[in-house]
């Protein structure tokens, strides 16, 4: 009989890009990643967050870097990715995790709303992907595209509309990636949060009306801490899921399965 082996989840010897990883589910992220074995690269706009993120995971023997830069300023992102790879190497994990919501019926929208939001959550991941695979495959790395997406990537509410346009869109955008990268052994991924007590949502969560609504809904009665990420991100960066291309983890408590 072939020799039992548990699954391997180790990151040991991975380089991983968080964008938006100074708080949130990026920076759960990011935690995780670094518990796991990787090295990590903390991502944002503030260069105080960012070095204090760095810092502390340094404090803890990890080994972490800093990339301030907004992703969501597009002419900027092929330097500042050139930029780091120069002074960090190439990363052969990606979370394309920053995203902005407006909370707007689309009739209230301006077209500045539409384009902002539409810039950082969607363009900005497609066009770092772009840039991110392409490293990964000059440098014949096996590498890993994670996405987070939404719920809101299948489903829909009135009153919030060019969000869920937005990661529709990267819904699409993780499997065209998982497509056009296959064969150079680089797979596409996502994850698509459901609630999640993040600063983001802090507002909703303190609200006791529209907390206790939400709360209703799931069944599992309760928000997600932002920990709870983490599983399924160290999963799909790991070795164990090395054939899964072209999927879309929900991490929601069942939130998208009752009505």
């Amino acid at each position: 009989m072939d020799t039992c082996r548990a699954p391997d989840f180790s990151l040991t010897d991975r380089l991983a890009l968080i964008t938006g990883s100074t708080q949130g589910l990026g920076l759960a992220i990011a935690k995780a990643y670094a518990a796991s074995g990787a090295r990590v690269i903390i991502n944002g706009r503030n260069g105080d967050r960012v070095a204090q993120v760095v810092n502390g995971l340094a404090s803890q023997g990890y080994q972490a870097y800093a990339h301030v830069s907004d992703i969501g300023k597009l002419p900027e992102q092929a330097a500042a990715f050139e930029q780091l790879c120069q002074d960090v190497g190439t990363p052969d994990i990606l979370v394309n995790n920053v995203g902005i919501r407006i909370r707007k019926p689309l009739a209230q929208a301006s077209l500045d709303d539409i384009v902002e939001l539409i810039n950082v959550d969607l363009i900005a991941a497609v066009h770092l992907s772009k840039l991110a695979a392409g490293a990964m495959a000059a440098n014949a790395l096996r590498g890993r595209l994670i996405t987070l997406t939404s719920i809101a990537g299948e489903l829909a509410r009135p009153g919030d509309a060019i969000y869920p346009i937005a990661k529709q869109g990267l819904s699409g955008m993780i499997r065209a990636l998982a497509v056009e990268y296959g064969h150079c052994g680089i797979t596409s991924n996502g994850i698509a949060p459901g609630t999640f007590a993040t600063e983001t949502n802090a507002g909703l969560v303190n609200d006791p009306v529209k907390s206790t609504i939400v709360v209703g809904r799931n069944p599992l009665g309760r928000w997600a801490d932002p920990d709870e990420i983490a599983g399924a991100a160290v999963f799909l960066a790991s070795p164990s899921a090395s054939y899964v291309n072209g999927h879309i983890l929900v991490v929601d408590g069942g939130f998208s399965v009752t009505f």
